[in-house]
């Protein structure tokens, strides 16, 4: 049965940053997920209250964790979508300042921060009205969003297929081995350029994607050891790791609640299990799916990743939605 959409106004995007400064620096669902969300009919959009958009400030030197706030409920805006949801991240942030971490973290990059410019474009060109499907992320890659300030971006997909650029700074502090280059990182980003890239050859043009979906990282913060390692969230202590999903779990499910989101797909298992963790209470409302991670560290990914993307996105009945 074919999935039946609402036609969206005609949005005018606005036109592409030109880059410059440094950055330019499971089982099966027969019927598809979205048939059987499409009984339980549309989900409520609040906007945050705050009508000023703040700028970001730099994420402190030196690890800091307390739990964060209690969810409060987003309050009826005149504004955008698009700023709604920069303010979210904001807010977001400012959680994440106070919490303290341990001496496994060394250094903590916030793109959202210092990668401002590129990733408010991407959101203001790409988020203009709700989303059915929201893909997401767990967080940043030193290479992708690090780099470009946008979930999975890597860097010639960022410039050459989203057209997005602007000037990225440096974090406040940063590891001699994870120097942040912007638009100009010579590195790939193997799991961006793969899950761009698998979009780019189905929908053609971004705005074929973006019109019904968007994509975001559960948390915004890429977390580096004194060596420069790459820690995932999952490896810190059992208490820090639930006071920083915590916080980002209770900013997802405002997020979610804000785009009138109906499918959350989670990149990766851990993803997938916090998103249902996080929104356990807009179910069934609100469906969380999985999606096999397109790392390099996964040999089923190495083995062909893009035809397992394109048979999952099949069984969740959203082909017709990426290729319309």
């Amino acid at each position: 049965m074919p999935i039946s959409f609402p036609k969206q106004s005609g949005l005018q995007l606005p036109r592409s940053s030109a880059p410059g400064g440094r950055g330019g620096k499971r089982n099966r669902k027969p019927d598809g997920a979205l048939d059987q969300l499409a009984l339980l009919g549309p989900l409520s959009i609040c906007f945050p209250g705050d009508s000023g958009m703040a700028v970001p400030q730099p994420f402190p030197s030196g690890p800091r964790l307390q739990p964060a706030g209690a969810l409060m409920e987003p309050q009826p805006s005149p504004r955008s979508l698009a700023e709604g949801f920069l303010q979210e991240e904001l807010r977001l942030n400012d959680e994440l300042r106070q919490l303290q971490f341990s001496e496994l973290v060394g250094i903590i990059y916030n793109p959202v921060e210092y990668a401002w410019e590129p990733h408010r474009s991407y959101v203001t060109r790409y988020c203009q009205g709700p989303k059915q499907v929201l893909f997401l992320g767990m967080n940043p890659g030193p290479f992708g969003m690090a780099q470009t300030g946008v979930p999975f971006g890597e860097v010639s997909v960022v410039r050459d297929w989203l057209g997005l650029g602007g000037p990225v700074r440096s974090p406040p502090q940063e590891h001699p081995k994870r120097p942040v280059l912007g638009l100009e990182c010579p590195q790939s980003e193997v799991s961006g350029a793969r899950f761009w890239g698998f979009f780019r050859n189905l929908c053609g043009q971004p705005e074929v994607f973006f019109r019904h979906c968007f994509v975001h990282n559960l948390c915004p913060l890429l977390l580096l050891a004194p060596s420069g390692r790459n820690i995932t969230p999952a490896e810190l202590p059992a208490r820090q790791r639930e006071q920083l999903l915590g916080a980002c779990d209770a900013a997802l499910c405002r997020q979610v609640r804000l785009l009138g989101v109906r499918l959350v797909v989670g990149v990766g298992r851990l993803a997938e299990q916090r998103a249902r963790r996080a929104l356990a209470g807009l179910m069934p409302e609100v469906q969380v799916e999985g999606l096999l991670h397109p790392s390099p560290r996964s040999p089923q990914a190495n083995k062909g990743w893009e035809a397992v993307a394109k048979e999952r996105l099949n069984e969740l009945g959203l082909l017709p939605l990426l290729t319309s």
